[in-house]
């Protein structure tokens, strides 16, 4: 499968429990961008997700990841367009369904400053054994492991 290249690639989100979502977006934006931007919400702005790891560990995780790259630059979000609104370098936006809408209103935003929109590439959610998405909220929950394995609950009701 051939995918068109881009310059400069944004991918942005909380990256709290990274999990095999995250990697599959964070691999298809170094698949298709020579430069990659990723943006991690802040404990201030990704805190209205709950209970989340602090936005520095969360960062330092990322750069474990991605320690064999040097293409990416990261960079705390502290409110959901970041510099996508402003940066006219950017060339496409990688999100998940969940994160689409985002997109949408970053190229609505774009396009309101005269910019040229972002080509969205939206990759599909990664499931769990159960068929449900994988997610850092079900990971807290304890309902899964990061790569989507159900974790099996011992009954208390004997």
């Amino acid at each position: 499968m051939t995918f068109k290249k881009y310059n400069k690639v944004a991918v942005g989100g909380t990256f709290d429990k990274f999990h095999q979502g995250h990697r599959l977006l964070i691999k298809k934006a170094f698949q298709i961008g020579d430069h990659v931007l990723i943006g991690v919400t802040s404990d201030e702005f990704g805190g209205i997700k709950g209970e989340i790891e602090p936005c520095n560990v969360r960062m330092s995780n990322l750069n474990l990841v991605l320690k064999n790259r040097s293409n990416y630059i990261l960079s705390r979000l502290e409110e959901p367009y970041g510099i996508t609104i402003d940066d006219e370098s950017i060339d496409a936006i990688v999100v998940s369904p969940e994160t689409e809408p985002t997109a949408f209103k970053i190229n609505q935003i774009r396009r309101e400053k005269g910019m040229k929109p972002l080509d969205i590439i939206t990759i599909s959610m990664v499931l769990a054994d159960d068929g449900k998405p994988i997610s850092s909220t079900r990971i807290r929950r304890g309902e899964i492991n990061k790569v989507g394995t159900l974790i099996k609950r011992i009954s208390k009701n004997l």
